[in-house]
């Protein structure tokens, strides 16, 4: 069963009690405040679908000192699965990751019918929802602070509608800056959830435990890498996470799984053409593992304009090196695609700075 990453809240009955169009006295259901700072503390985000009008709906949960926890709210008179599909969407989230709380058995019906992987919930079930454990994901620094991270995100969305010329100068204007690095076991953490919660830009879909990636770490034939990036409006934090085979005469690149929250920015791409100037620095061929799901077309594509397919080559009968063990899982349909990869020049967009893979002390610095 997947984590959900947001629940979406009816108002009427079921955040509140009581009914607003009709002048009743609202209060917080008990138990919800609770279950908002909960799941919110655990990187959940809170959304809402509401029949209601949006100016009182959005001042009413003002006074009631909860407007904060709410990003996307949908509040008017169209269908709730409408509303709840349009979050989902704008989030760049999948629907089996998104729950719906309602009062009304009719409304969780229409969702179900329309929207059958979202999992729906009644409102008297509101106060018990940080119990279950789809509401229990692993928890990490950048969990705790996921809804700061997407209101961010809202906002640069906003400038780049405002903002009048190329898209390419409005990445230059946002002075990003990319930074790669080997994991600390502190980062661990972070890169499980990665694991877990990517799933348009994930290579293979694969989750790998902290326990796995600690003797990846341990391992000195592999590389685990974290990529975190900022630019002038803050933080993204850890967005992207590079599992690497380091063999004599080629790399096996076992996963490259990069944050839904930065696809706009091409940071999948200039990733992977970072790991290609590496492996061409270095002199040696590029393998990449790609298993298809139901998400990850995207990462295909970018693997294919990168110039991967899947040609014999002499390196891909090279022996693997000794070292952490794959579990049967990380196998099962997996397709290995290969590149014979050429230097790469820097991105004008965006800064990368990271550890040169090539080198025998592996400084890290500036790619230029």
């Amino acid at each position: 069963m997947s984590t959900v990453k947001c629940l979406v809240w009816d108002l009427d009955n079921t955040l509140w009690q009581g009914v607003l169009l009709e002048n009743d006295t609202l209060t917080l259901r008990p138990g919800v405040l609770e279950v908002l700072r909960r799941l919110d503390e655990r990187g959940i985000l809170h959304s809402v679908a509401s029949r209601n009008d949006h100016d009182d709906a959005w001042k009413r949960l003002e006074v009631l000192g909860v407007a904060e926890y709410f990003v996307l709210p949908r509040i008017g008179w169209g269908r709730k699965s409408d509303s709840v599909r349009s979050i989902a969407e704008q989030l760049g989230f999948a629907l089996d990751t998104i729950a719906f709380v309602d009062d009304q058995p009719t409304e969780r019906a229409e969702v179900a019918h329309h929207l059958p992987e979202v999992r729906c919930y009644d409102a008297g079930q509101a106060a018990e929802l940080a119990g279950l454990p789809e509401f229990s994901p692993v928890v990490t620094a950048d969990a705790r602070q996921r809804r700061a991270l997407y209101q961010q995100k809202f906002r640069r969305e906003a400038a780049r509608v405002g903002f009048d010329g190329p898209d390419e100068d409005f990445l230059r204007s946002l002075e990003m800056r990319m930074h790669i690095a080997r994991a600390r076991a502190e980062d661990l953490a972070r890169v499980e959830e990665l694991t877990l919660r990517t799933s348009q830009m994930n290579a293979t879909g694969v989750h790998y435990s902290s326990a796995s990636l600690r003797a990846l770490v341990d391992d000195p034939g592999h590389e685990v890498l974290v990529t975190t990036v900022e630019d002038r409006f803050g933080s993204h934090g850890a967005v992207g996470v590079v599992l690497l085979q380091r063999r004599p005469g080629s790399w096996r690149l076992k996963l490259l799984a990069t944050s839904c929250r930065v696809v706009n920015f091409g940071i999948g791409t200039q990733l992977l053409r970072w790991l290609t100037d590496q492996a061409a620095r270095a002199g040696v061929h590029l393998e990449a593992d790609f298993r298809r799901t139901s998400r990850n077309r995207i990462m295909e594509v970018a693997y294919r304009l990168a110039g991967f397919g899947g040609g014999p080559c002499a390196c891909r009968g090279a022996d693997e090196p000794s070292g952490a063990e794959e579990t049967e899982e990380a196998e099962e349909g997996v397709e290995r695609l290969h590149l014979v990869p050429g230097r790469q020049s820097a991105p004008t967009t965006l800064s990368v700075f990271g550890p040169a893979l090539w080198s025998t002390d592996g400084t890290p610095g500036r790619w230029s």
